[in-house]
């Protein structure tokens, strides 16, 4: 009997992309993107607001993400093009949610969007939350002014299970409403999410899915 090979993944590779986990030398590619996005960002993302920043102190962003990653604390990933010579955003499986379930979420570089990315990027994740974390329910949030964001789990096949109001807040500090989108296990394998091509590998390389 072979024994499964654990996680997390370290790499994660679609048709299109390479997600990985960041490590500081890809702060030049880190800021290239973001500062290339920004006001298409500031509607959407809390962060923003602490951008930009200088090289080291992206540096020292990209340890603490990657010492989080090692962790089991939260899994950050870069989305770039097949030959990582480009950022084309950024994606993550956050564990907040508690046991046996994880959050999805996702940004692309301006210029990259209306392309299917986030869409291909999440399909990846959702893979790798239900068959190397192996989680029960797998979540995605979002503003649902975001209409390019909501797009996703929908086309995923993800359920809209509720929409939330007043119970975020947006960068320029109004309360804002929340959407929220659940895949369950047992929906999982005849979704749309199940069927994309991912192979993913951990952290000395070997092939978990």
């Amino acid at each position: 009997m072979v024994t499964p090979i654990p996680g997390p993944a370290y790499r994660i590779v679609t048709s299109r992309l390479v997600l990985r986990c960041r490590n500081p030398e890809d702060a030049p590619l880190v800021a290239t993107a973001i500062e290339a996005s920004m006001e298409h960002l500031r509607p959407w993302a809390n962060w923003i607001k602490e951008e930009p920043k200088n090289l080291q102190e992206r540096i020292t962003m990209l340890r603490r993400f990657r010492g989080q990653f090692d962790l089991g604390q939260d899994y950050t990933y870069g989305i770039f093009d097949g030959d990582e010579r480009e950022m084309l955003g950024c994606a993550d499986l956050d564990p907040s949610l508690g046991e046996g379930a994880l959050e999805i979420g996702y940004w692309i570089h301006a210029a990259h969007i209306n392309r299917g990315l986030a869409t291909e990027a999440a399909a990846a994740l959702t893979r790798v939350a239900f068959e190397v974390h192996g989680v029960q329910r797998v979540e995605i949030h979002c503003d649902p002014r975001n209409v390019r964001s909501a797009a996703v789990p929908r086309k995923l096949g993800y359920m809209h299970e509720a929409t939330l109001h007043n119970r975020d807040v947006d960068p320029e500090g109004n309360l804002r409403d929340t959407m929220i989108w659940s895949l369950f296990e047992d929906s999982y394998p005849k979704s749309a999410a199940a069927q994309a091509p991912v192979e993913a590998y951990d952290a000395i390389g070997r092939k978990i899915l």
